[in-house]
């Protein structure tokens, strides 16, 4: 069964990756929970991950809620004279709507989830800090079901001004795309099949009632 990982287990995952991911270049990992977006000094990155899977629950009331729209930003640095980089990380928080309470509350993330959200990390570092190809991202909101709207009021993320919670521009029309282009074969292969389906058949019904007219013929010059 799967745990919720806390600060000091994300830190496990990442270093334990980066060691298999760059094993010649030493990296740290900070939690800042004053880290803002697009507010970069020089040198430094930045990867936003929109749609990270969270659970929350309220310190006042003990309601507690699944999120499919958490959202964690980083922002990193590689020093390559030195082979030294660090990743400064912070996950937003979300407030209770049971209770209305203005106390923003962490989530917690399965195990899983935290092993994606590295991979998606490590690959942004490959593009942006190695220029590397850092290969295939994992979406992560595909593959959960939709758990209703997102209500932006509640939402750190949103409040700071990171539109987040709908599909990204890219992705529909990669998924227009798709769709568009799995459609029109079936829809070609369909129209040539009734097409010749409807040709042979009226060849069929011709050659049938020369047959008739045929034997009809034959019958009347024999009486006759």
């Amino acid at each position: 069964m799967s745990t919720s990982l806390t600060t000091c287990e994300w830190k496990k995952v990442f270093y334990e990756k980066m060691e298999v991911a760059k094993p010649a270049d030493s990296w740290e990992l900070i939690i800042d929970p004053n880290l803002k977006p697009n507010e970069l000094a020089p040198g430094w990155k930045q990867y936003l991950e929109q749609h990270a899977s969270g659970r929350f629950h309220c310190s006042w009331c003990w309601h507690t809620w699944q999120s499919p729209h958490v959202v964690i930003l980083f922002h990193m640095h590689l020093d390559r004279a030195q082979r030294m980089g660090s990743v400064r990380m912070r996950v937003f928080k979300q407030l209770c709507y049971e209770c209305g309470m203005a106390r923003q509350e962490e989530s917690s993330m399965l195990e899983e989830n935290i092993e994606s959200l590295v991979d998606n990390l490590i690959s942004s570092l490959r593009e942006q800090c190695y220029d590397e190809d850092g290969g295939q991202y994992r979406i992560h909101v595909a593959s959960r079901p939709d758990s209703g709207p997102h209500r932006s009021e509640f939402c750190e993320a949103c409040q700071e001004g990171i539109v987040h919670w709908k599909p990204s521009q890219k992705l529909l029309e990669e998924e227009a795309t798709y769709t568009s282009g799995a459609s029109k074969p079936m829809l070609q292969e369909g129209s040539g099949y009734s097409f010749f389906s409807l040709r042979w058949c009226l060849f069929w019904a011709s050659l049938c009632l020369l047959i008739v007219y045929l034997q009809v013929s034959l019958h009347g010059s024999v009486f006759l």
